[in-house]
């Protein structure tokens, strides 16, 4: 039995990493130290127990999780340090030798975290509680609130795909998901603390409910039921699982948003077969004129990695006119880099640092491109806006239902609600549009 009264008084930091996934699963974590008697604050002020959810999708990440921890215990010698998430699950000897890390948690085991920090001693050498790699089998619910106006909410964990450039499966496990019943009271629990927009999130989340008999669709069709929430957003979901009646779905209705973050990875086929995707150019391009057909104003962003293993210069170009012909909103572009234990590091063809870097750079300029085309068609419209709560230079951003970016003069009243706002011109400053609120 763990005794909570040890954890009164105590304040807790929290650091989160990477995707939206992490992020929910970070605010439920917290959730469970704060009903324990935990009082959270910021990662800038003093704690006693500083917490760090990794993410390991890139070497870069890995180096960015190791600057971040290692400059928090430079700043808090004594707070006790936990670090959890993928970097963890997959690395976690890695993670034990910072010196200062004081318990490393794999990817489920962050849920019980109460059970291992009753003492708060530091010791010389990190206690690791990880499952084995992979065998995560377990769907643990959660979903981000307080941290943010949109709440992200994790439908699905883990994946079956095993592309050849991804550990995800190695730090997730197989895919797993709850039932609908169970994930429409997530989202109800939401509604009630005073969520408007929710985005569903996973690792692959059009593979919800394949242990259950269930589905995504039949997923989204209960959750437009929920009452209390306005919006719902569809975030990255597989292009071979985005179905027509899922877009059939979105395009009729009135709280789903017109808004797909579908990832492509390469527009070349050749490096499709490579990292062993489950679909081919054709399908993706009919996917993306099918939303564009039935929801013209529509907002697609696009995942794509650039210099994996046995991309050759005319492979990327391919990607890149692929890309540029597409009648999409924004890229997310990613650099590749080896990973251990995937089946990548087997192709021979290695493209150098800096030639990856020179894609990645042609790509976000593309990116830049596409969303300042987007963005003008919008110019003069009026479009209701749900703003954050969060002031920058003077101004408060907010997403209009097919995502784009609207700045006005910050107001305090303006935060979680929903305004009409005439979209003016995009902002000298930023990528964002300049709006007038109605």
């Amino acid at each position: 039995m763990i005794d909570i009264s040890v954890f009164e008084n105590k304040k807790v930091a929290f650091h989160t990493f990477g995707c939206k996934l992490n992020f929910s699963e970070t605010s439920t974590v917290a959730r469970t130290m704060i009903e324990a008697g935990f009082a959270k604050v910021d990662i800038s002020e003093p704690a006693d127990v500083y917490l760090f959810n990794t993410c390991s999708v890139t070497e870069l990440a890995d180096k960015k999780c190791r600057q971040v921890i290692r400059k928090a215990i430079k700043q808090n010698p004594n707070a006790f340090i936990v670090v959890t998430g993928c970097f963890a699950q997959l690395k976690p000897d890695d993670v034990s030798n910072i010196e200062g890390v004081d318990l490393v948690l794999g990817s489920n085991e962050k849920f019980d975290i109460l059970q291992y920090i009753e003492d708060f001693k530091k010791t010389d050498k990190a206690e690791i509680h990880a499952g084995q790699i992979g065998k995560n089998k377990e769907f643990k619910p959660s979903y981000s609130f307080g941290d943010r106006t949109r709440c992200f909410l994790k439908v699905q964990d883990g994946c079956d795909y095993f592309c050849s450039y991804c550990t995800i499966p190695f730090a997730r496990g197989r895919s797993r998901s709850d039932s609908i019943s169970n994930t429409v009271k997530q989202a109800e629990e939401a509604a009630s603390g005073g969520a408007k927009e929710i985005i569903l999130t996973g690792v692959n989340i059009g593979d919800f409910g394949n242990a259950t008999n269930e589905s995504f669709f039949e997923l989204i069709q209960a959750l437009e039921k929920v009452i209390g929430i306005e919006r719902f957003r569809i975030s990255s979901i597989e292009p071979n699982l985005l179905t027509d009646e899922i877009i059939q779905f979105v395009a009729q209705s009135t709280k789903f948003m017109p808004h797909f973050h579908i990832p492509l990875q390469s527009g070349s086929d050749k490096v499709l077969k490579l990292m062993k995707r489950k679909y081919d150019t054709n399908l993706f391009r009919s996917k993306i004129e099918r939303i564009k057909e039935l929801i013209p104003d529509a907002f697609i962003g696009v995942d794509v990695i650039v210099g994996v293993r046995g991309e050759s210069a005319s492979d990327f170009q391919t990607t890149h006119q692929f890309l540029a012909d597409l009648d999409i909103s924004q890229l997310h572009v990613f650099t590749y880099s080896e990973r251990p234990n995937t089946q990548a590091l087997k192709i021979e063809e290695v493209v150098p640092i800096p030639e990856r870097k020179e894609r990645s750079k042609l790509l976000h300029e593309l990116s830049a491109k596409k969303t300042r085309h987007f963005y003008k068609q919008f110019i003069g419209t009026q479009m209701p806006v749900l703003f954050e709560g969060v002031e920058h230079d003077g101004m408060i951003n907010g997403f209009t239902s097919n995502y784009i970016k609207v700045e006005v003069p910050f107001q305090d009243n303006l935060s979680n609600s929903i305004e009409m706002v005439e979209l003016k011109h995009l902002s000298l400053n930023t990528l964002n549009m300049a709006g007038k609120l109605i």
